[in-house]
């Protein structure tokens, strides 16, 4: 897999990569381009928004079963790192908190 970095925004809590090669794009995206940002919530937690746009090659056109799928295993690489983050909280460089060994 090989991607470019687009922005990281530390001040915003904001992650913008384009993944250019490998085996995600199935021979099927010319690149896909993701979007992270934690948004602060008025009771001190955070809300996560998670964009990404297809770029398909040609004129391919996805059915309904390949969107879910790809959101599938989107949302549950997204849990894996939120669920890594909740029981260590230090490992996170963009997050705020002070931590005590």
């Amino acid at each position: 897999m090989k991607y470019r970095v687009d922005e990281v925004n530390k001040e915003a809590y904001k992650y913008r990569y384009t993944l250019i090669e490998g085996d995600l794009l199935m021979g099927k995206f010319e690149k896909i381009c993701n979007e992270m940002e934690l948004v602060p919530t008025l009771d001190g937690g955070s809300i996560s928004k998670s964009t990404s746009k297809f770029y398909p090659l040609g004129d391919l056109v996805l059915n309904e079963e390949e969107i879910k799928a790809g959101m599938d295993k989107a949302g549950g690489m997204f849990k894996v790192v939120d669920d890594y983050l909740i029981h260590n909280p230090c490992a996170s460089a963009l997050w705020p908190m002070k931590c005590y060994p």
